[in-house]
C-alpha cells in the first residue's frame, strides 16, 4: 500500500533549543523530548521526516516552516501532518486520528494554550503558500487567524484537544499538572530544572513522592483521550 500521508517533525536540535530557551537544562530536556516525539511518530507506522535548523531554508519562521512543508509534498505525499518537539502530551493516537481525517479531506488542527498550534494536518490541495506566509507566526493570534482563513474557504476542520507546549519556565511549571503522563526520564529532567524552586511549586511533594514509585508512571508514550 502506498502511503499518502507523511509526518513532518519541524523542530530544532537540542543544542539549538538550549540556546534559545531561557531556562536551565533546556538542551537536556529537549534532547529527551526530541527522542520521545520520534518514538511516538515511529509507533504510527507513517513515513516521517525530521527537518531541524540545519535543513531549514528561509529568513523567517514562516518561510522556513512553509518551505519544509513544500519539501515533504515534493516527495510525492498528498497529506502532511506537521508537529514540533515541545508538546509532551501529544500521542500516537492523535497522529493516527489526524491521518484518518486527512483521508476524508479534513484539515486537522491541534491548538496549543498559547494561541498557536502543536499539530497541523492538511492536504496538498489545501496548502496555499502565499496565504500561509501572511499568517502571524509565533504570536498568540496564530490559531485564530488560521481558523478564519479556513472558514472563509469553507474547509472542514477537525480540532484536537488543546495542549500545553514548552516555551518558557512557566510553561514547564504548568505541565506539572499532567506529570502522570510523562516518561520517567523527562520527569527526572523536570525535577532537576526545579530543584531550586521546590517550595514554590504547588503539590511538589506529591510529585516527588509519586516519582519515587517507578511503577506509578506510564513508561510509554503519554496517552490522552481526544
Amino acid at each position: 500500500m502506498i502511503q499518502k500521508t507523511a509526518i513532518l517533525i519541524f523542530a530544532n536540535s537540542a543544542k539549538r533549543e538550549g540556546e534559545i530557551k531561557i531556562f536551565p537544562k533546556a538542551a537536556v530536556l529537549f534532547d529527551a523530548l526530541n527522542k520521545q516525539v520520534i518514538k511516538k511518530v515511529e509507533k504510527t507506522g507513517l513515513p516521517h521526516f525530521v527537518i531541524s535548523e540545519s535543513q531549514q531554508t528561509g529568513a523567517t519562521f514562516g518561510e522556513r516552516y512553509t518551505n519544509a512543508i513544500e519539501q515533504v509534498y515534493a516527495k510525492g505525499f498528498d497529506n502532511v501532518i506537521t508537529i514540533g518537539n515541545d508538546t509532551p502530551h501529544l500521542n500516537s493516537n492523535q497522529l493516527l486520528t489526524a491521518a484518518k481525517n486527512l483521508e476524508e479531506n479534513k484539515i486537522v488542527l491541534g491548538p496549543s494554550k498559547d494561541g498557536g498550534y502543536y499539530l497541523l494536518g492538511l492536504n496538498k490541495s489545501q496548502f496555499n503558500k502565499a496565504k500561509f506566509l501572511q499568517l502571524p507566526w509565533q504570536t498568540s493570534g496564530l490559531t485564530a487567524s488560521l481558523s478564519r482563513l479556513l472558514s472563509v474557504k469553507k474547509i472542514e476542520v477537525l480540532f484536537l484537544k488543546t495542549l500545553q507546549d514548552i516555551d518558557t519556565i512557566s510553561n514547564v511549571k504548568k505541565l506539572l499538572d499532567g506529570f502522570k503522563n510523562f516518561s520517567a526520564k523527562i520527569l527526572k529532567i523536570v525535577i532537576t530544572i526545579f530543584s531550586s524552586e521546590i517550595l514554590k511549586i504547588s503539590n511538589i511533594l506529591i510529585f516527588i513522592s509519586a516519582f519515587q514509585q517507578e511503577n506509578y508512571f506510564n513508561k510509554g508514550s503519554p496517552y490522552i483521550i481526544l
